[in-house]
């Protein structure tokens, strides 16, 4: 493992939430201070066709698969437009790299911190316990116990 003083790369995954401004703002910090180059990385879930999507009693349809191409070209845009917006308000003087991914987020967080060397890693947290915790899983949590590099986990917001 490398010495702080010796960090270059710092990787920032980011997505739309006050969770993720926490770390992108906390991660460009770090990066100033180190003079690093940032690499941000956006992960999309894979869409699933499923009749378990809808909810009948809430006459909510079926997503079909025709849907999904533009369901993603959707995601994929919002990804260039959460981007956009890091860069103009953080980005000023910082070597900058961006991936947009598809698939489940700690393994593509982890794939991209392991495709650019990182040597940090940074997320936020939702901060879920108990059962939320145990349905959805942390992200946060598998990326600590799986990366290669240090993970810095900046924690939800005070309400």
């Amino acid at each position: 493992m490398k010495s702080p003083e010796s960090l270059k790369k710092i990787l920032i995954a980011v997505e739309d939430s006050p969770y993720s401004d926490q770390a992108v703002k906390y991660g460009f910090g770090v990066a100033r201070k180190f003079n690093a180059e940032v690499v941000l990385v956006h992960v999309n879930e894979i869409a699933v066709s499923t009749p378990y999507i809808a909810d009948p009693f809430l006459n909510e349809t079926q997503l079909g698969v025709s849907e999904l191409p533009e369901l993603m070209h959707i995601q994929e845009d919002a990804s260039k437009n959460l981007f956009n917006r890091i860069e103009q308000e953080y980005g000023e003087g910082i070597t900058l790299y961006t991936f947009n991914k598809v698939g489940r987020p700690k393994d593509e967080i982890l794939a991209t911190a392991d495709e650019c060397n990182a040597d940090l890693i940074i997320l936020g947290t939702h901060g879920r316990t108990g059962f939320d915790h145990f349905i959805s899983g942390s992200v946060a949590e598998s990326v600590l116990r799986r990366a290669k590099c240090p993970v810095l986990i900046i924690p939800n917001p005070a309400p």
